[in-house]
């Protein structure tokens, strides 16, 4: 049996870092990760290949190459991903479709062969028995949820890894809050679960004997989930795991924003080898934390937790949201200065939608509020529902934010903000190797040289090489990171 892994193209956004790979000659920000394991979960003996169209193109006769075409997507990639099973359809190859966008949507992809919803684990076992069997049937579902100790280590030989920027590794899904726009809980419950200490390490074990010695993801949506046995179990065989090889990787996660209160965590994780989390913000607009039900940011003093978890040596990168149902005109002003004050540099602002499957779908559905369907990227011009605010204030307000925080100005005063403030341990917190000195040199060139910002850009490198030497890898990294923002913001901003 000859079998296709196929991962559809992303779009250029804010997360893809499209601009920022070209300084280190990388195809893609990360692997596709959920095809990876689901080839683990494939028998043996079938023949397996992986294309991923973020770093390569797609023939015709790698489609005719194979028996099944697995295509795996997130809404973001709905685009990409149509077109792949149109092609597929067109050359009568047999398609199996599984992931986020397939199991919130898969009423719109009625014409592929097989749809695999819900968890790998447990369709993709199933759907090769009825193979087997020659009983195969069109669509596979389960209310139930995986047990991540069945999850197999990824086949990291269907990859190039030089072709990406970060490998990326899945300890848990889950989260145990509730918050209204999130198909988190949706998807994977509100109970956090896990894999087992020798899982993860075995997992590390790959991708450490791949090659790889740079950054690692951990894709879970809220690290902190299980914070027992994070503290008591994972980061401490983390730590003596990064010991005993000398520290090859850094790691960087997701988490909710009560990580602050927990300094042992905080402690544990830096010492294991974190340097960045990504935390949902959304509003400093409390009446809307309410309304979304983020109850977990609620009665707190949202910057002073921030910046505690910037001391403790992690930089914090920010999601924010505008267009809820309590927001006033005032909010674009007071989210502005929350991000400069904040130090938050890498902050994600982006329009309010309803992805299915959330408890705002639901409500705007029974409200009547609909009106198309969500395109999986919040940090361009479209709604998926009608806002409470004048529609054009709303949108007038979201490009005067991007445009400000992703000025020249602003975002390097952000990043002297955020750099005079940051206390990283050890080491650099970007790794010095010839990739990243050739992306030293390109930034001269590009940023120092030709760029608008040639003025900021210099101020940051000769304070940060004078004044913070231990921090003057991550800021040539952050500066490469501005210019992927600004362009990204810029084709939206210009949009009519």
């Amino acid at each position: 049996m000859k079998i296709l892994l196929l991962y559809p193209q992303y779009p250029i956004t804010y997360w893809g870092f499209q601009y920022a790979l070209k300084f280190v000659s990388k195809k893609a920000g990360f692997p596709p990760l959920g095809l990876l394991t689901v080839a683990a979960l494939l028998p043996a003996h079938y023949e397996k290949k992986l294309i991923d169209l973020n770093v390569t193109t797609l023939k015709d006769k790698d489609l005719l190459w194979a028996d099944y075409v697995f295509v795996s997507a997130m809404v973001v990639q709905k685009e990409s991903a149509r077109e792949v099973i149109n092609r597929c359809k067109k050359l009568g190859v047999k398609t199996v479709a599984g992931g986020p966008l397939f199991t919130s949507e898969y009423e719109e992809f009625d014409d592929v062969d097989h749809l695999l919803l819900n968890e790998g684990e447990l369709s993709v076992p199933t759907f090769v028995s009825d193979i087997e069997n020659g009983t195969t049937a069109h669509l596979y579902t389960s209310e139930k949820w995986a047990d991540l100790r069945t999850t197999p280590v990824p086949l990291w030989n269907l990859i190039n890894t030089k072709k990406y920027a970060t490998m990326n590794i899945q300890y848990s899904r889950g989260c145990p809050f509730n918050c209204e726009f999130c198909n988190i809980t949706s998807l994977y419950g509100h109970i956090p679960r896990t894999k087992d200490v020798s899982q993860l390490l075995e997992e590390l074990d790959a991708i450490y004997n791949s090659g790889w010695r740079e950054a690692i993801f951990f894709v879970d949506d809220n690290f902190i989930g299980n914070k027992r046995k994070l503290t008591e179990e994972i980061l401490p065989a983390l730590i003596e795991w990064m010991a005993q090889r000398k520290y090859p990787f850094t790691f960087l996660t997701e988490a909710s924003i009560n990580l602050s209160d927990d300094e042992k965590l905080m402690k544990l994780m830096v010492k294991a080898g974190f340097n960045t989390v990504f935390i949902g913000i959304e509003t400093p607009n409390e009446d809307s934390l309410v309304e979304c039900n983020k109850i977990q940011n609620k009665n707190r003093d949202l910057i002073s937790c921030v910046k505690k978890i910037q001391r403790f040596g992690l930089q914090v990168q920010g999601g924010f949201i505008v267009g809820f149902d309590n927001d006033t005109a005032s909010i674009f002003d007071s989210l502005i200065s929350f991000i400069q004050e904040s130090g938050i540099v890498t902050a994600m602002v982006g329009l309010l939608n309803a992805p299915k499957g959330t408890k705002l779908y639901q409500r705007l559905a029974g409200e009547g509020r609909l009106i198309e369907d969500f395109s999986g990227d919040n940090t361009n011009f479209t709604m998926n529902f009608m806002p409470k605010m004048d529609s054009g204030m709303l949108v007038n307000g979201y490009k005067r934010i991007v445009d400000t925080i992703y000025s020249p100005k602003k975002y390097y005063e952000r990043v002297l903000t955020f750099l005079k403030e940051y206390n990283p341990t050890k080491a650099e917190t970007v790794p010095v190797n010839l990739s990243n000195i050739k992306a030293f040199f390109k930034s001269i060139i590009r940023l120092g040289i030709i760029g608008k910002e040639r003025r900021y850009y210099w101020k940051l490198i000769f304070w940060s090489l004078f004044k913070r030497p231990k921090v003057f890898p991550l800021a040539v990294t952050l500066s490469i990171y501005g210019f992927h923002f600004r362009k990204v913001f810029k084709r939206t901003v210009l949009q009519p």
